[in-house]
């Protein structure tokens, strides 16, 4: 009877975790670049799920704005992580801070031929199919247009990367890759989310069930060995 309570327990942990993987994935249906995460149950005797990332291209949609880009295509935008390491993204809402810092529209800075990008003051700033970047520097004519870094773009194996509890994606730790010359951009657009609302719906449904499942066989388990205990008793 222990046994049978142990096993809806660690089921019951599993579905906690693939409901919270669920819930982040809900969260981010409208943010720009966010890859699901896709979450397995096992029926093998453990109580920790298993989850891999969603590659799926997101749908695209026009800004107009120049800050704005997406992968056209296979690659990735390389940027910093929070400890400092490389990590890959298909955000493409960058912006400009104070200091001329480029990054993405949660602060991650956007990495370069030489680490993150840095942006002197500008009029103008354009940025090429290939992720080269190129500013109209102050006091300057429109013609005058000066290449100031090229973004990192890259295509790594995907079956290498790993995703973070971030939601960035990367390669084993200390490794990273050369930039790729074949991956193209679209300048004034943005990649969506690739979660499907609906189907994520229909998930979380079907979770709840399984949990509410899973403490009924709890509470049966608790029940029958309680009454077991009791008809031991009487012998």
């Amino acid at each position: 009877m222990n046994e049978l309570l142990v096993t809806a327990m660690n089921s019951a942990r599993q579905i906690m975790q693939a409901q919270a993987v669920n819930t982040n994935n809900l969260a981010n249906v409208s943010t720009d670049g966010f890859k699901a995460e896709i979450a397995y149950l096992s029926d093998v005797e453990g109580d920790s799920v298993r989850s891999i990332a969603d590659l799926q291209t997101g749908n695209p949609r026009t800004t107009g704005r120049s800050l704005d880009i997406s992968i056209n295509g296979e690659g990735w935008i390389a940027i910093m992580g929070a400890d400092g390491s490389e990590s890959y993204s298909r955000r493409g809402d960058l912006k400009i801070d104070a200091f001329g810092q480029l990054s993405d529209g949660i602060g991650r800075s956007i990495m370069g031929n030489n680490g993150p990008i840095a942006l002197p003051p500008f009029a103008t700033v354009e940025i090429a199919v290939d992720g080269t970047i190129s500013i109209q520097p102050l006091g300057q004519g429109p013609n005058t247009m000066a290449v100031i870094d090229r973004i990192k773009l890259v295509l790594p194996d995907t079956s290498q990367l790993k995703r973070g509890t971030d939601g960035l994606l990367s390669l084993p730790p200390g490794e990273t890759i050369d930039a790729d010359a074949s991956v193209r951009i679209l300048s004034g657009s943005l990649e969506g989310s690739n979660v499907n609302a609906v189907a994520e719906m229909v998930k979380m449904i079907d979770l709840s069930r399984r949990f509410e499942a899973q403490i009924n066989l709890m509470q049966t388990a608790q029940e029958n060995s309680a009454a077991l205990s009791k008809i031991m008793s009487l012998n």
